[in-house]
């Protein structure tokens, strides 16, 4: 072989290295259509469904890791995310975002022609709509207008491509967002600027520039609402709207937007969207799976961290819960998700975005001094557990003891969670008596409060013990015993009790409620609830063997087809779609089964994440990235099964091999030996592992964890 040939072969042999490491892009395997459909099938659900099914309940469109924009399509208003993979018109483009029955601010539509204000949606077809991290695309067909869009932390950018050079319109549907209204205006300012604000719960202020001129703003009328025309002059080429926004002023959207996109143009912005994504995504890696297994992986990873969102400015303004413009010296968020997303999101924030994380953290503190107390969300304190699960993995750079002081008085002082005094008196939190309740009725979900707050008052406990108070510390753990007050030997689950002490008769443990008994569940779904005192769970049974059997039976009865909101994803009684129970399958652990706990870890991550004919929906709702969470650490073989404990449950991993990446650039690899569904053995940094958990602070050493599997 000649010099030249050997030149030849080597330049290709690096070309072909450069190929490979070009193609491995994370961005590109996440698809933000999952969780947008809606399921329909009853073996899916677990029921015949006779209205349209609560889905995950997700956005489409482009954000930033924690922004305060989400710019994304809205087909229905009032209807979750505002967008559903099964609609068929997009009645605007809205700039925030939760997943959730709120916010979706200051709706556009780029228009010509004509239309009516209760006449001016447009159809569009999948076939020609795209999204990626930092972008999203679709053409509107009544208009003949391709519209995409990009975004910063606090910034959109939508360009309009028409197809005929028609007059160019933008409508503004400030009257409308997923909550009610309650101000509105917009302004035109020289000639190519429009501003103005809409609030809800919120207000959200907006400067608008457009490459075009304005020729005047006019407004329609219809039946339920007023439209905002923005007119421009015939033009040529694309109409392109960079909008900054404030929840501060209109002077401090204008600076966003002057710092985060300025002179930029589309492809520059949505370049640096995707980078940003990329780098986030690149700190877990993982080989190995299957296709996908990989996309699905990156997806939850991505859909991980949309939620809590930014509300601070760019010169560190913000509007706090007084609703006085401060500036502490730090980015103030939204409150996250507590019930929800404390089992695992919460932590995975911390893990890859402990600044992100922090300022969390200062932002409820601050919310929780303004108000009284540290905030609540739903049932539960879990802002406690938030908070020490952070301090003992780490985490600094917030004021603990602040912290500690309202997590404390949340969990001491009336106020802070509902019914507390009966729960320090009696132990647990007393029920209703209600004759023939249905699964709507109100009253004060007493067994799920209970269990909950028992939880939390371990939480709390943990971090007196590590503050040095003892005395409270005491107090608190002879508390978090409480959840075997509500724990009834004749049927082995947890019942409620009527204030005279008397069990809740009659009582049907497969019957779901919303807020009755239980909070979104039924008993089987409730019952096995005490992840910092399995243990003690199990030792009120008569033996570990019958308390196998119970758990067998909480994944073998049949789900009794009761359509229920946010229930659906059954095996057996558990439900995957929703969050109460999310933790039970690692219940056979603790009676030394752990391969009958991975069977059910399996069935989860292989049937739940993609499912329905598109394989874009999820077993129910995402809830601000919990539903995602849980499959990311599941996936890569590890579990905040007790969340306020700074440790993680092991099982085994999607993936042959898994390299995680802290936020503080401290590296540890999960490995996986074998193909069986039984760990036989675990090491971490060649030494053996005793047990199924393994502490934060050794995975901070930065070796690597394998697990072995029978073959």
């Amino acid at each position: 072989m000649n010099k030249f040939n050997l030149i030849i072969i080597s330049l290709l042999l690096v070309a072909t290295g450069c190929a490979q490491r070009q193609q491995i892009r994370y961005t590109d395997y996440v698809n933000p259509f999952l969780g947008t459909a809606t399921l329909w099938d009853s073996i899916d659900l677990g029921y015949k469904p006779t209205r349209r099914t609560w889905g995950a309940e997700v956005f489409p469109g482009s954000s930033l890791p924690n922004a305060m924009v989400q710019v994304s399509p809205v087909t229905l208003f009032r209807s979750g995310s505002g967008y559903q993979y099964e609609d068929t018109v997009i009645y605007a483009f809205t700039h925030t975002n939760k997943g959730h029955w709120n916010l979706c601010h200051i709706p556009i539509l780029p228009a010509t022609g004509n239309f009516s204000a209760d006449d001016y949606c447009s159809a569009y077809s999948h076939d020609n709509e795209s999204a990626h991290p930092g972008y999203y695309q679709v053409f509107l067909k009544r208009y003949g207008i391709n519209a995409e869009m990009t975004s910063t932390l606090r910034c959109a950018y939508h360009r309009f491509t028409f197809e005929e050079e028609k007059d160019k319109k933008l409508i503004v549907d400030l009257s409308t967002s997923n909550e009610r209204i309650k101000d509105w205006q917009i302004t035109q300012e020289g000639e190519n600027v429009f501003t103005g604000f809409q609030e809800n719960s919120e207000k959200m202020y907006f400067y608008a520039v457009s490459n075009q001129a304005i020729k005047n703003i006019d407004s329609i009328r219809g039946e339920s609402k007023s439209l905002s025309i923005v007119n421009f002059a015939n033009n040529k080429e694309p109409l392109e709207l960079k909008i900054g926004f404030s929840f501060v002023s209109i002077k401090n959207a204008k600076e966003n937007l002057e710092k985060e996109i300025g002179s930029k143009d589309f492809a520059q912005v949505r370049s640096e969207a995707t980078e940003t994504w990329e780098s986030l995504l690149s700190k877990i890696k993982v080989s190995g799976g299957t296709k996908k297994q990989r996309w699905v992986f990156y997806s939850s990873l991505y859909r991980s961290f949309l939620w809590p969102a930014l509300r601070s400015d760019v010169n560190g303004e913000f509007t706090d819960a007084k609703g006085e413009v401060v500036n502490k010296g730090y980015r103030y968020y939204t409150d996250p998700s507590f019930w929800d997303d404390y089992r695992n999101k919460l932590i995975l924030l911390g893990m890859i975005s402990p600044d992100v994380a922090t300022d969390v953290i200062n932002s409820i503190t601050d919310k929780g001094e303004k108000t009284g107390f540290m905030p609540t969300f739903f049932h539960g304190d879990h802002a406690s557990t938030f908070v020490t699960g952070s301090y003992l993995r780490g985490l600094r750079g917030f004021d603990v003891n602040k912290a500690y002081h309202l997590i404390l008085k949340n969990a001491t002082v009336e106020g802070g969670r509902p019914h507390l005094m009966e729960y320090i008196a009696k132990g647990y939190i007393s029920e209703m008596d209600i004759k023939n309740p249905k699964i709507e009725t109100v009253a004060k979900a007493a067994v799920t409060k209970t269990l909950e707050y028992a939880y939390d008052d371990y939480a709390v406990a943990l971090l007196a013990k590590e503050l040095g108070d003892g005395e409270n510390y005491n107090m608190l753990m002879k508390r978090t015993g409480n959840y075997k007050n509500l724990f009834d030997p004749s049927t082995e689950l947890m019942r409620g009790r009527l204030e005279n002490g008397e069990w809740v008769t009659p009582f049907d443990p497969e019957f779901p409620y919303y807020e009755y008994l239980y909070r979104e569940a039924n008993a089987w779904q409730s019952s096995f609830f005490s992840p910092h005192d399995t243990k003690g769970l199990i030792n009120l049974y008569k033996s570990k063997d019958d308390f196998e059997k119970k758990v067998d039976s909480l994944f073998t009865i049949p789900w009794g087809g009761y359509e229920a909101h946010n229930l659906s994803g059954f095996i057996g009684q558990y439900c995957h779609g929703n969050q109460p129970d999310h933790s039970f399958p690692f219940l056979y652990y603790f009676v030394d089964k752990q391969e009958k706990s991975q069977v059910i870890l399996d069935s989860c991550l292989n049937h739940f994440y993609g499912m329905g004919k598109h394989q874009l929906a999820l077993a129910g709702m995402d809830d601000a990235g919990e539903m995602s969470s849980w499959y990311v650490f599941n996936a890569i073989g590890l579990y905040t099964y007790s969340p306020a404990d700074p440790s993680y449950i092991i099982s085994v991993p999607l993936f042959d091999k898994v390299e995680f990446t802290f936020g503080d650039g401290t590296q540890f690899s999960v490995s996986k030996k074998n193909s069986g569904r039984k760990i036989t053995n675990i090491t971490y940094g060649g030494k053996k592992v005793d047990g199924y958990f393994i502490p934060h602070s050794d995975l901070k050493k930065g070796k690597e964890l394998v697990i072995t599997t029978n073959q």
